[in-house]
C-alpha cells in the first residue's frame, strides 16, 4: 500500500522518523548487478537529502534492470572485554564463555567473537528512482535471510511485495505489514524490473521505524594467560 507524504516535513520532523539509515552498516551493504561497484551505499542517507541527485546513484547494468540489495544492521557496540580473576592459579580475560554464549559466536582457537547489534522495526519504505522509465516498478522484500542471490529471490516467497509508482519527488511511502517487520536483523530488497528503461536507477532508499536496541549477537573476546599470577598466592 502506497501513502502520499502530504504534510510539511518541518512541522512533523520527518528527518527523525526516517533515521533508520543510521543503523545500517554501510561498509557491508552490497548489491548484485550494480553498474558501479559500491554505489549502493550512496542511496542510504538523511531524509532531507533524498532528492539530491547530483551525487552518485545506484544503477543496474545496461540492458538488465534487475537489482538485489542486501542491507545489514550496524554494530551497536565495538569489542568489549571483561577482566576477571578465577581462583588463585589462572588469570582470564573474557565475557560470557561456554553455555552463556549465543550460537552465532565463532570459535577461533584461543578466542571467540561476534558483534553486538541492534534490531529494528520497519513501518514504511520509501524509494526514489530515476526518470525516463528507469525507476523500479516492483519491490520484493526478504528479512533475516543471508546469502540470497537472484535465483533465490526469483523463487522464494517474499515477506512482502509492492507494485511501485514513479516517485521522483519523494512523496510516497510503502507501508509494511508491521507485525512481520519486527526484530529485523537484515533486509534484502529485490527490484526485478523498471518502468521500461534499459537500466534501473535509484537515488534514495529510506526506512521509517525504530531501533529496538535488542542485542541479538554476542561479542566475545577470550584471552587466557596460562602463567600463574604470583600475587594471588
Amino acid at each position: 500500500m502506497a501513502c502520499t507524504h502530504d504534510h510539511s516535513c518541518e512541522d512533523h520532523d520527518c528527518s527523525s522518523n526516517w533515521s533508520l539509515y543510521k543503523h545500517i552498516d554501510l561498509a557491508k551493504v552490497t548489491a548484485l548487478n550494480e553498474a558501479n561497484p559500491g554505489s549502493v551505499k550512496s542511496v542510504f542517507k538523511a531524509w532531507e537529502e533524498r532528492l539530491n541527485s547530483s551525487g552518485e546513484r545506484l544503477e543496474s547494468n545496461e540492458g538488465d534492470p534487475e537489482l538485489l540489495v542486501y542491507i545489514p544492521k550496524a554494530a551497536a557496540e565495538s569489542w568489549r572485554t571483561l577482566n576477571m580473576s578465577l581462583g588463585c592459579d589462572w588469570e582470564v580475560s573474557y565475557p560470557l564463555k561456554g553455555p552463556h554464549m549465543g550460537p552465532d559466536v565463532v570459535d577461533e582457537g584461543p578466542g571467540a567473537f561476534a558483534k553486538f547489534t541492534s534490531d529494528v522495526k520497519i513501518k514504511s519504505i520509501s524509494v526514489v528512482g530515476g526518470a525516463d522509465g528507469t525507476s523500479p516498478s516492483k519491490l520484493r522484500v526478504f528479512i533475516n535471510r543471508e546469502g540470497i542471490d537472484f535465483s533465490d529471490a526469483q523463487s522464494m516467497q517474499p515477506v512482502q511485495e509492492w507494485e511501485l509508482v514513479e516517485n521522483l519527488q519523494g512523496v510516497l511511502e510503502y507501508q509494511t505489514r508491521y507485525s512481520k517487520f519486527q526484530s529485523v536483523a537484515n533486509i534484502t530488497l529485490h527490484f526485478p524490473e523498471s518502468f521500461g528503461g534499459d537500466t534501473t536507477q535509484i537515488h534514495y532508499i529510506g526506512f521509517k521505524g525504530e531501533a529496538t536496541q535488542l542485542k541479538r549477537d554476542v561479542v566475545a573476546t577470550i584471552v587466557y594467560e596460562i602463567t600463574p599470577n604470583p600475587s594471588d598466592h
